[in-house]
């Protein structure tokens, strides 16, 4: 069994065969949660993971990018005509809606939520921050861990979750996609964190020291699909059956078997999620 825990087959790249994506991946065992970024893709995600009696699961909660109308990233996004057509619409954190949505058995955890200091204004911290505390608070009402997205912003992540200890979980989450130094990760581990990798290290050795660094009852697997797309598929839209690539590369660098390393990270996926 494998799993993704971060990917998005339910965003508009997959609008027109969604349902193939998510049956290709659970034919090669692949468990996934279907990541929502603003109020219409948490709630898709939800709806999406009804669909499925076990396998496929949901989180919901403001990605920090859409705390600001208009943000589009090519070189985050990638070149695909999807990428090129999305515009943030802007959106205020509405926790009496978001925990609503929180609340259903299907969502396994809260966000993706954060910190993106890629493109900032005073004002854009300010805002981030608050809206980031507001799932803080939210994932400590319902028991659910977070999931975080963090860019340029590790100081201020670590000095926010400090400061909010008393409130975190005791699985408090995963950083998805972490881009950290170890010192970061060390400090991330000692508040209870866990993280995800995914694609990205198939093909570029910056995260291979920290990766070794992370116990790997720590260590999760993600595609972030449709974006960042694994070798051998480099060029092609990245989907939930290709996190496959990435436990390999993981199992190489923690020096263990794949089917070893993908017992690991399955079993963490459902300690983590409650599933």
């Amino acid at each position: 069994m494998y799993f993704d825990a971060h990917t998005h087959s339910h965003f508009a790249a997959f609008e027109n065969d969604w349902k193939e994506v998510i049956d290709r991946a659970l034919a090669k065992n692949v468990w996934m949660i279907n990541v929502g970024t603003q109020a219409d893709t948490s709630k898709s995600a939800i709806e999406v993971a009804y669909g499925y009696k076990e396998g496929v699961y949901a989180t919901v909660g403001l990605h920090p990018i859409h705390t600001e109308k208009s943000y589009h990233d090519a070189n985050e996004l990638g070149d695909s005509e999807e990428a090129k057509g999305f515009t943030s619409r802007g959106e205020e954190f509405d926790y009496a809606a978001y925990l609503k949505l929180a609340e259903d058995p299907k969502v396994v955890a809260i966000g993706e939520c954060g910190l993106d200091y890629y493109r900032l204004s005073e004002e854009t911290r300010k805002r981030q921050e608050a809206t980031f505390l507001g799932h803080v608070e939210l994932a400590h009402e319902v028991k659910k861990p977070l999931m975080i997205h963090c860019r340029n912003a590790f100081a201020d992540l670590i000095r926010i979750l400090g400061a909010a200890k008393d409130s975190l979980n005791d699985q408090p989450g995963v950083i998805h996609f972490f881009t950290g130094t170890p010192e970061d990760a060390k400090q991330l581990l000692d508040l209870g964190f866990s993280f995800t990798f995914g694609g990205v290290i198939t093909f570029a050795r910056d995260y291979d020291e920290v990766i070794k660094t992370i116990p790997i009852d720590r260590i999760l697997s993600e595609t972030d699909a449709p974006y960042v797309t694994p070798v051998p598929y480099r060029g092609k839209r990245n989907e939930p059956a290709y996190v496959v690539e990435v436990v390999k590369k993981l199992a190489e660098l923690k020096n263990i078997e794949v089917d070893r390393m993908e017992a690991y990270i399955f079993d963490n996926a459902k300690h983590i999620f409650k599933i």
